[in-house]
Formats: C-alpha cells, structure tokens, sequence
C-alpha cells in the first residue's frame, strides 16, 4: 500500500478519536507524531534486534513516575512509524486496526502500564 503522510497523519486522528476518550483526554504533556522509521537512537533505545520492526514508540515519564518535581519538563512524545506498520499490513483494514492498536498501546505506557498488563486490557 502506498500511503501519504497526510493520509497517515489523519488515520492516526481517527484512532484517537475512536479510542476511550478518557484515555485521550487524560493525556498531559504529550505529543503524539509519527515518522518513516525509528531513528538510530530509537532502535538502541528499544533494544530492537536486526530484522524487527518497531511500530511505535513511548518517550517520556509515565504518570506512575511524575513526582511533585514533574514542572517545566519537554512533552512526553508517541511515535508512530509508518512503514513498519505499513510493512504488516496487507488491507486498509488492517492498516486502521494495526494504528489504533499501536495507538493504544503507547499510551497505555505513559498510564505506566507494562506489557502483560497492557495485554490483558488490549482493545
């Protein structure tokens, strides 16, 4: 599939919106962007292994981390990549599901939530 990124761009907002909003509008201080691919610092960051895709990504401190101190600090950031996402996708079926899920999952990071327990909750 082909796929802009303003197309990208704007399934992303779709998910969002179809998302459990009080989710969505609990998010304090964080961008949410996409990019092509994870970046040299991204892939080291995530210990991601030759031949793995990384779909997205959580930058930042979870709420469950945010002391009193959590003042005057840069936004938290949710990328998305496009072409790993692209890259297990076959419909544009899949293309939406597979954003929403990735959606999802990063923000379930910032709520602090770990794998197992975001697999127990998953949409």
């Amino acid at each position: 599939m082909n796929l802009t990124d303003d197309e990208f761009d704007s399934l992303i907002s779709r998910a969002m919106g179809e998302l459990p909003q009080h989710y969505i509008k609990g998010l304090d201080n964080v961008a949410v962007v996409y990019a092509d691919d994870p970046d040299d610092y991204q892939r080291q960051k995530s210990n991601l292994q030759p031949g793995s895709l990384l779909l997205g990504l959580y930058e930042g401190i979870p709420l469950t981390k945010r002391g009193a101190g959590y003042t005057f600090v840069l936004p938290d950031k949710i990328t998305l990549f496009k072409n790993p996402i692209l890259a297990v996708t076959y419909t544009p079926e899949q293309l939406f599901e597979q954003i929403k899920r990735t959606l999802w999952h990063e923000i379930a990071h910032y709520y602090g939530l770990n794998h197992d327990d975001i697999h127990k909750l998953h949409l």
